[in-house]
């Protein structure tokens, strides 16, 4: 199932995938994603490894939402295979948590997470903003490094 949400024509559009096994809660993270009027949006929900795969297969996301619904065992799995694919190893990651009180998600490789209590438009659109940001920093830091890096041993 793809959404496309078409709010600003010329800019490229972010394509965000939704991972969970809840589709009432996806729904209402999709209904803010469409209140966000900065960026195109196309989304793309899945709700088990087997269709995050038959997403990704024909889906080129830029950002993953996860809701920590689907359980820890499932969020570890989820993001161990997308750790592990070289499709999506690079694409941020984010986790749509429903308390603060669990232990942080950074050991599993998710430096960022949102509280769903807190969900609004404006706190979707500045969590995939930041980390495309983020990642982009990373990128140009680490192709600066591999061009200078003779420079610097020498």
């Amino acid at each position: 199932m793809e959404t496309i949400i078409d709010k600003r024509k010329g800019q490229a559009p972010l394509h965000i995938l939704l991972i969970g096994n809840n589709p009432i809660e996806l729904g209402g993270v999709l209904e803010k994603l469409k209140q966000i009027r900065e960026r195109i949006i196309v989304t793309e929900i899945a709700f088990d490894l087997k269709s995050i795969m038959e997403r990704l297969a024909r889906f080129n996301p830029n950002f993953i939402f996860i809701d920590d619904n689907i359980g820890r065992k499932g969020l570890s799995e989820t993001v161990k295979a997308l750790s592990g694919s070289r499709r999506t190893k690079n694409i941020p990651i984010a986790v749509l948590k429903n308390s603060n009180y669990h232990e942080s998600l950074g050991s599993a490789g998710i430096p960022d997470y949102l509280l769903k209590q807190n969900l609004s438009p404006e706190n979707l659109f500045n969590a995939v903003r930041n980390s495309l940001k983020l990642r982009q920093t990373h990128l140009y830091l680490y192709q600066a490094y591999q061009k200078r890096k003779r420079k610097l041993i020498a």
